[in-house]
């Protein structure tokens, strides 16, 4: 019996899941699970969309690595019932999954503490949509307010796109968002820890085709480039990291996270764009890139997301 064993106990990785990010949520959960065998981890597949949730206390798990991603899986439902069968988990809590898997309410309370984000107008209708672009300016972007991984993302420059926009983010969510476009350096930060004792990782610089940072250039293409060291200024690099642990706390966030973050070219004004809360562990993903950076291998990190593994209300009989 290996160390690990002892100390995590039979370890169910959450993969898969009924989200429109089930294919990138199988890779993710994949990887996790090869990293955590290698350590030493009593570690199992188990996918949700294929097995009810209560087989997990049935089986004797006594953690979950969340490897899903989107929703059923980031948004506190999942976190919800982890929390009912007393299984720890890796990851936000119930409260702030639901907070963060909403781009709106995400925005209103990073607004309602002063922390800079573009503007947005949440929408209802093309014709909402028309008046957002006259409102927010051009080019705008056009999202699902519950969607990850830019799936139902557009940006139009134009009236004319707004209803083609529309339709594809509200095919996705009944909740639509528009928001300000913001022109310059696009960086995302990974986050480890919780409260006092947070920290975050390197910033990664992306640069995408054309600035198209899109589904398949995320996942699927070679094509964008990622940049650790970012190339930013010292003193930038680490206001930014301070913005991003403000805004990670102020949602009550814990375990990990990921950040992404937009500053604008002219001014080098930093927006926070949106927080991922189980942000993906592929071969392309971004925390396993900003974690190697700093000497900290694919596998030391699931472990270490594994370590903080918790329930909400840990007293609770």
């Amino acid at each position: 019996m290996s160390q690990f064993d002892l100390k995590f106990g039979k370890v169910a990785v959450l993969m898969g899941g009924a989200s429109a990010e089930r294919e990138v949520s199988l890779m993710s959960g994949q990887g996790v699970l090869q990293a955590l065998l290698s350590q030493g981890v009593d570690a199992h597949a188990f996918d949700p969309a294929e097995r009810d949730l209560g087989e997990l206390k049935q089986a004797g798990f006594a953690r979950c690595f969340i490897a899903l991603h989107g929703r059923f899986g980031e948004d506190g439902t999942v976190q919800g019932a982890l929390e009912l069968l007393r299984i720890p988990y890796t990851g936000s809590g119930v409260m702030a999954s639901s907070i963060a898997i909403d781009k709106v309410m995400t925005k209103r309370l990073w607004r309602a503490e002063n922390l800079p984000t573009p503007a947005w107008q949440p929408v209802d209708s093309a014709a909402a949509t028309r008046s957002a672009l006259v409102a927010l300016g051009r080019p705008m972007v056009v999202k699902p307010a519950r969607e990850g991984s830019t799936i139902g993302l557009s940006k139009v420059t134009g009236a004319d796109q707004c209803d083609e926009a529309y339709a594809l983010a509200a095919g996705h969510d009944a909740e639509v968002l528009c928001e300000q476009f913001i022109s310059g350096d696009e960086v995302t930060i990974a986050v480890l820890g919780s409260g006092a004792t947070a920290r975050c990782l390197p910033l990664i610089r992306i640069v995408a085709p054309e600035g198209n940072y899109d589904y398949q250039n995320k996942y699927f293409t070679h094509t964008t480039q990622y940049l650790v060291p970012c190339g930013l200024p010292e003193g930038e690099e680490a206001a930014i990291q301070q913005l991003v642990l403000k805004a990670y706390r102020v949602l009550g966030c814990r375990g990990w996270a990921r950040v992404d973050v937009m500053i604008d070219a002219a001014t080098r004004q930093p927006y926070l764009l949106e927080i991922n809360t189980a942000p993906g562990m592929t071969s392309h993903s971004l925390v396993p890139m900003a974690a190697k950076a700093t000497g900290m291998s694919y596998p030391a990190l699931c472990v270490e997301i594994l370590h903080h593994a918790s329930l909400d209300y840990p007293l609770v009989a």
